[in-house]
């Protein structure tokens, strides 16, 4: 499986992810994710380098949960990201 895709803007990862039925916004529960990383699988991720403002590096991840919830999850790119999240997204698991 290719996880990695190329879209123009943010917006359009988000767009197209929610069509596949990623409508679930996990960004309000990083606290479940950084506790749990077991009960998710990494379906998709999308990373999106601005061409002029660093502020704009993010990382846009199709996540789905154990009991079947699927949704995004977008992270700011670098050392904006907290580091127990980080090393939660380390350790979950990528669809195969």
């Amino acid at each position: 499986m290719e996880r990695m895709y190329h879209y123009a803007t943010i917006a359009e990862a988000l767009t197209e992810l929610n069509a596949k039925g990623f409508t679930h916004d996990f960004n309000l529960h990083t606290e479940d994710i950084k506790e749990n990383p077991y009960r998710y699988t990494i379906e998709h991720i999308y990373r999106y380098e601005g061409d002029t403002n660093p502020d704009e590096e993010a990382v846009v991840y199709g996540l789905k949960s154990d009991i079947g919830k699927k949704g995004v999850f977008v992270a700011s790119y670098g050392s904006d990201l907290d580091t127990d999240l980080a090393i939660a997204f380390n350790s979950m698991r990528l669809k195969p």
